[in-house]
């Protein structure tokens, strides 16, 4: 599998993390979050598949929770791996990030997750603005 960002750290000790995360492209524009905070970046909606939890499963809710749209017809589009450290759980994660592609339906409300906002973005956009290279490479591949 593919790596993107930083090399794994030699002597530390990872977690595995599995996500699931959502390309959304509606009317010529992406849904995609804006996560403030201690991180303050464009990323593709998504986030950890709970344990027991399907990717699909894990995909609609994080989608929901992040952008308050429901989604439909996801189809799984390929899966890259990062190790990085993630403060909000103080841990060191080997996050293997599935990546899908679905229909934005429609909004629901505002999103639940804390720090999130929902925005719309052109794709040559979140090319450039996505903070995740595994992100804006797999963007690449199919716009």
């Amino acid at each position: 599998m593919r790596r993107y960002g930083d090399p794994k750290i030699s002597g530390q000790t990872y977690k595995a993390r599995p996500g699931a995360y959502a390309v959304l492209p509606r009317d010529g524009r992406l849904l995609v979050t804006y996560q403030g905070g201690l991180h303050e970046e464009y990323q593709l909606p998504g986030g950890g598949i709970d344990p027991g939890e399907s990717p699909l499963a894990a995909l609609h809710r994080e989608v929901f929770e992040e952008t308050g749209w429901r989604i439909a017809a996801p189809r799984r589009l390929g899966a890259f791996r990062r190790f990085v450290f993630m403060p909000e759980y103080d841990m060191w994660a080997e996050k293997i990030c599935h990546i899908y592609q679905a229909r934005p339906i429609r909004p629901l409300g505002a999103p639940s997750e804390p720090e999130h906002s929902a925005a719309w973005l052109h794709p040559e956009q979140a090319l450039i603005s996505l903070a995740n290279e595994g992100d804006r490479a797999l963007l690449h591949s199919i716009f």
